[in-house]
């Protein structure tokens, strides 16, 4: 899953970063509000995380100009700003959720999870798929018989994504869009690669290859 995080603060976003890579998001970063703008306008993510004391343009603003385009992206915000006030203008802007600085990490991932849930109408505490469950804590797949395969970081992302969308024809593109990060050398054949690599962990039969469309996952 790819993921946005708007903050100008430099410490905690070398703070927030290998956590969130850790936990098994692509990572993109944007310092300002116009950036973000742009990033959110133009790039495919699956979260957003947003600060709301931007510079050139504050995260109410950046918010608000992406709903009014349609842009329905799960957003949860960052504030130090601990007014009922503030949190109730974030909310009537279009985030989905807020969390009030300083926080605990911990929080902020069980947050974005639960978001990240709701957004693909999952209302289930796991990732299920006859005969096997994703354990996203350990990445690694839990099989009903047999012991825990552990992922890769890319294999993780690619599984997760699959799971989230079963039953869809994913595009190598949208793939791509959805595991791999902006800086990344987002070479499609890739995907083949990895989609290889899941195959040989997870069963043949559970990913089919639509040829000169994508994949489909069946759950």
């Amino acid at each position: 899953m790819r993921l946005l995080l708007v903050e100008d603060d430099s410490a905690l976003v070398a703070d927030l970063v290998p956590e969130l890579r850790r936990a098994g998001y692509a990572v993109d970063l944007a310092s300002d509000g116009r950036e973000a703008r742009f990033l959110g306008e133009n790039e495919s993510y699956d979260l957003i995380v947003l600060d709301l004391g931007l510079p050139l343009m504050n995260g109410l603003t950046v918010l608000a100009e992406w709903r009014a385009d349609g842009n329905r992206v799960p957003v949860l915000i960052l504030t130090a700003r601990d007014s009922w006030r503030e949190k109730v203008d974030g909310l009537k802007a279009g985030a989905d959720d807020y969390l009030t600085k300083p926080f605990h990490c911990e929080e902020l991932l069980a947050r974005l999870q639960a978001l990240l849930r709701r957004s693909h109408g999952k209302v289930v505490a796991e990732l299920r798929a006859e005969g096997l469950t994703l354990d996203e804590e350990h990445q690694q797949i839990l099989p009903d018989a047999g012991q825990p395969v552990p992922l890769t970081g890319t294999e993780f992302r690619l599984l997760r994504y699959f799971m989230m969308n079963p039953g869809k024809l994913l595009s190598k593109t949208r793939l791509t869009e959805h595991v791999y990060e902006q800086d990344f050398d987002r070479d499609s054949n890739l995907i083949e690669v990895y989609v290889r690599r899941l195959r040989e962990k997870i069963g043949k039969q559970r990913i089919e290859t639509r040829r000169g469309q994508g994949y489909v996952f069946k759950g």
